[in-house]
């Protein structure tokens, strides 16, 4: 849906569009104080954050965050614009879905009987995950993928009762030979 907008004696178009999932990667320098005034922004504009990462470049000096969050391509291009504003905001780029490298790491605990852990040592071989803590009734999990596996090895590992889930932020590259350099 286009919709029309006045502003000031200027007449402009907005694409309202339906909301979508953007990752967003961010290089910032690394100071106190930069991820607070990023996400200032993303809440001043009503863009909710799904996922937020942030870590030391291979340069200590910068910083790399990346944000998956909902809106639409209108919201997106403001956000965009004023992150370039900020001063501690060296280089800004979305990164479309099929272009990116995305991983996220869950831990899962989940409910295990003696009699279970067979089950559960098979369903982490075959995703890839490991066996990072193990005692008599439980089995901790740790798998780094893409979030539709995660998801998937969720809701296999449901029916033996989750009794814990702790999810990092996603963590999102370009593909190929293109890399977000100075």
């Amino acid at each position: 849906e286009i919709a029309q907008c006045l502003v000031g004696s200027e007449m402009c178009i907005r694409d309202r569009g339906e909301p979508m999932k953007h990752t967003i990667s961010i290089l910032v320098e690394n100071h106190a104080g930069v991820l607070a005034r990023v996400a200032g922004l993303f809440a001043r504009r009503g863009f909710n954050i799904d996922s937020l990462a942030v870590g030391v470049t291979e340069d200590e000096k910068i910083s790399r965050i990346t944000i998956i969050a909902d809106g639409t391509a209108y919201t997106l291009e403001q956000i965009e614009k004023q992150l370039n504003k900020l001063i501690d905001v060296i280089k800004v780029r979305h990164l479309p879905a099929e272009e990116l490298l995305s991983r996220e790491l869950v831990l899962i605990k989940v409910a295990c009987q003696p009699s279970q852990r067979a089950e559960l040592i098979s369903l982490a071989e075959i995703a890839k995950a490991k066996i990072s803590d193990i005692t008599v009734n439980t089995m901790t999990l740790e798998l780094s993928d893409s979030v539709p596996r995660i998801k998937t090895f969720e809701e296999l590992l449901r029916p033996y009762g989750i009794k814990e889930t702790v999810r990092t932020g996603s963590i999102a590259m370009q593909k190929g030979g293109a890399s977000m350099k100075l």
